[in-house]
């Protein structure tokens, strides 16, 4: 439930790390919650797997799709940035829009917005109802939940042109409760380049299942099963062949063997270097000086840098002006 307006001090969280390293909670990628579909799926999705079980409901809009789920992802990666770096954080988040379209690489046209406004309409109006527990267990009993994909969504300012500015969003208790929990694994970059709605739903698979292991053996069956796909066995054998033969996937490589199985092996690029913290001019640290008279300035750079490793090691585009902000942020909050 929302706590109040997204004005109200304490009652929500701003995003503004940039290009935070793109996360995506774990159930999302381990149960197939999202269409694959580039037409409205109105279908009412039951998936069983083990114990787990999962009814999906669309609205009249139709049910939130792969590409909707940019908008969690982007909003995970922004609340696990701040939680890796000691900030508070809320399930309400004020973004702007033209930061979401970027760092999920879609257009900034007036078609990207119109887009973007369906996508929070769909996660909206998608009811999940399901026994995944997020956070720490503490009822012995199994317990069933209902949510939306998101509480609530509002545009906050309009330019003249009628295009989003800034917008509110409301993640649900379950999904945040997921990221306080720290239930997410990073995704590449990469993974927003995907335009075929199933390649990004195998590379989650991959990407949870497989990780950094060696490999990752499954069968058509279960991999057909675990995509959500709707295609016939035989359709969905064949777009997974031309996968594997067009070698997009990020991070891993998918070879097709013997008995309908396929496996899964993860690219050297997988296992990421050690990150090496931004470099500051000169010029940056008198600044820094001249806005906190009376502290070290190497400490202060020290301590940035500590903070930006924490978080994530995002790519920052001007790392002078990244700390310069950090600086003032330190020194108002004093």
């Amino acid at each position: 439930m929302n706590t109040g307006s997204p004005q109200a001090a304490g009652d929500f969280f701003v995003c503004d790390f940039f290009a935070a390293v793109p996360k995506h909670d774990l159930a999302s990628m381990e149960h197939p919650l999202f269409s694959l579909s580039t037409r409205p799926d109105r279908r009412i999705i039951e998936y069983r797997h083990n114990d787990i079980e999962v009814t999906v409901t669309p609205s009249v809009k139709g049910r939130a799709t792969i590409f909707d789920a940019d908008i969690l992802i982007f909003c995970i990666s922004q609340l696990m940035a701040a939680l890796n770096a000691g900030r508070p954080t809320h399930r309400t988040l004020t973004l702007t829009a033209h930061d979401l379209l970027l760092a999920t690489g879609r257009e900034t046209s007036g078609d990207g917005y119109r887009r973007l406004r369906d996508a929070f309409e769909r996660l909206a109006g998608t009811r999940v109802t399901t026994n995944i527990t997020t956070g720490p267990k503490t009822d012995p009993f199994e317990v069933t939940t209902g949510f939306g994909l998101i509480e609530s969504w509002e545009i906050v300012r309009r330019t003249r042109g009628g295009r989003m500015v800034s917008v509110a969003v409301t993640l649900s208790e379950w999904l945040y409760r997921a990221v306080l929990s720290k239930s997410v694994l990073t995704l590449s970059r990469d993974y927003f380049t995907l335009r075929r709605p199933l390649e990004r739903r195998i590379y989650e698979l991959c990407r949870k299942h497989c990780g950094r292991q060696p490999e990752w053996r499954v069968s058509v069956e279960t991999l057909c099963k675990k995509s959500g796909s709707a295609s016939p066995r035989r359709v969905f054998r064949a777009m997974l062949r031309e996968i594997i033969r067009d070698a997009h996937l990020p991070d891993y490589t998918l070879t097709e063997e013997e008995g309908d199985m396929i496996c899964v092996r993860p690219m050297a690029t997988v296992i990421e270097p050690a990150a090496r913290a931004p470099q500051l001019a000169p010029e940056t640290l008198a600044v820094a000086r001249t806005l906190m008279p009376g502290l070290d300035v190497y400490a202060l750079e020290a301590q940035w840098q500590a903070v930006w490793i924490a978080s994530g090691a995002p790519r920052l585009k001007s790392p002078d002006r990244a700390f310069l902000g950090w600086v003032k942020k330190r020194g108002s909050a004093c």
